[in-house]
């Protein structure tokens, strides 16, 4: 039952999903327009506010336009019947609707013209009670004293209603809302090809990831874009691909590799204690046949662990110390005891210590892993001819380090091995036949190594044997 709810809700996010295209069109395309048509109605506004401000200046011209013409050459107050007409005439020049409303009064308020007609009581009706401005909100009136000889001789006021000054000419709403719907299908061509453009390469990485999903590897991606960004995104697809592809067949060795070198000696102890089972051997024999399966069982368990540590420390699953550690004293102590546990086949080792005392950060126990290891690396190595003979190198660097340097007289390592003998379960071509475990001991040295704060390198190529150099962080 939960499958299937689970499956259902799969399904139904599956039906959700829209592509790139269709969602950045849409959903920028309606931010821009709602952007657009928010700034086209502050505009509107700000046109209507600009436009009455104008006009109202333009009233208040005109009422003092007539306020001079309404006084003679003896500077006495004068209303012509040539008024009408100049009002008429200043409606047209001024582009002033018909519900302008002209009013001149006397010195005592009185009326004296209007236009249009009206009473005295319809202008107080209409007016305030100072006659200055209009009753009503909906008016605004703009006011200029009659000026005489003798001083004030009355006043003018033109009227007009707050629409009329709002007014905005239909053509230049018509002009207005065609760049506005232009801005607009700008903005979806705009959108839509930028989408496309960033659709292409997401859709191709998406069939690459969907190829690698089901096991191929071997994609190719057109990595010729011109943007920058969408380059890099499909050259490190490409490389993804390529190192995944890598980690593929590498893997693939490396389970065979492992499978190979674990069935052996289980299939050797197997056979060993079969046949002192079925007394195929008595005797000295059958306990020399017991012997041989102990050392393949112990080769079994020492692989066993190294894939252990391995796995671990790879997890960052080891605990490493950072002690202050004497390191003459150490490596003295590191081979003593790894001296003990070797036959006549190996001579003393040589180990050259600086005058000065050097003190490392580090663990011993890991350290004693990683020279031990290296000593163990040597001696698989040496030729069965020859008894091994090895140098251990105790120096300080500029660099505030301690260098260990670990070197051998076996036969070297090969040329082409050299770049590879420090990755995991690698063995060369040369000793694939021979018994030497999983491969992992100079990986996990080098891990233990880093861990620690420092590096583990194949020296330079001597003219016989190999080098390894051990360097870690000196103590302040």
């Amino acid at each position: 039952m939960d499958n299937i709810n689970k499956s259902k809700k799969n399904s139904s996010r599956k039906k959700k999903t829209t592509s790139i295209l269709t969602y950045w069109t849409l959903r920028y395309l309606l931010i821009i327009s709602i952007g657009l048509l928010v700034t086209a109605l502050f505009t509107l506004w700000w046109m209507q506010q600009e436009a009455m401000s104008n006009r109202m200046q333009t009233t208040g011209l005109l009422a003092q336009e007539i306020a001079d013409r309404s006084v003679d050459t003896d500077g006495q107050l004068a209303i012509t019947g040539g008024l009408n007409r100049l009002v008429e005439d200043r409606k047209r020049f001024f582009k002033v609707t018909e519900e302008m409303c002209v009013i001149i009064t006397g010195p005592e308020g009185e009326l004296l013209y209007s236009q249009p007609p009206m009473t005295d009581e319809e202008m107080r009706h209409k007016l305030n009670d100072s006659l200055t401005d209009s009753r009503t909100s909906e008016y605004k009136a703009a006011a200029a004293q009659i000026q005489g000889d003798q001083g004030t001789l009355g006043q003018v006021l033109v009227m007009q209603s707050k629409r009329s000054l709002r007014h905005i000419p239909t053509e230049e709403i018509t002009f207005f809302s065609i760049i506005i719907v232009f801005l607009i299908i700008l903005s979806w061509l705009t959108i839509y090809l930028l989408s496309i453009k960033l659709a292409k390469p997401v859709q191709r990485v998406a069939a690459a990831a969907a190829q690698i999903s089901s096991g191929q590897y071997n994609i190719a991606l057109e990595t010729g874009a011109k943007e920058r960004e969408i380059h890099e995104l499909l050259v490190s697809f490409q490389e993804m691909a390529g190192k995944l592809q890598q980690f593929e067949q590498s893997r693939a060795i490396m389970l065979a590799g492992v499978s190979h070198e674990l069935k052996t000696p289980v299939t050797s102890i197997k056979g060993l204690l079969h046949a002192v089972r079925e007394g195929v051997v008595e005797g000295e024999e059958a306990n020399e046949f017991l012997d041989i399966a102990l050392l393949e069982t112990g080769r079994l368990q020492h692989m066993v662990a190294d894939l252990l540590d391995y796995n671990a420390l790879t997890a960052g699953m080891v605990a490493v110390r950072h002690d202050k550690l004497e390191a003459a004293p150490l490596l003295e102590e590191i081979l003593y005891q790894w001296m003990l546990t070797q036959n006549g086949e190996v001579n003393k080792p040589i180990l050259l210590l600086p005058e000065n005392p050097l003190v490392l950060r580090g663990d011993p126990l890991r350290i004693q892993q990683i020279i031990v290891n290296l000593l163990g690396n040597s001696l698989q190595a040496k030729t069965p001819d020859c008894n091994l003979q090895l140098k251990l190198e105790l120096t300080a660097t500029p660099q505030g380090q301690a260098e260990i340097s670990v070197t051998d007289n076996g036969p070297g390592i090969h040329p082409d091995s050299r770049e590879r003998i420090f990755e995991a379960f690698y063995r060369s071509s040369g000793k694939q036949s021979l018994l030497r475990g999983l491969g992992l001991g100079l990986t996990f040295s080098r891990l233990l190594a880093e861990a620690m704060g420092g590096s583990l390198e194949l020296g330079s190529n001597p003219p016989q044997g190999c080098t390894f150099v051990l360097r870690l962080p000196l103590a302040e």
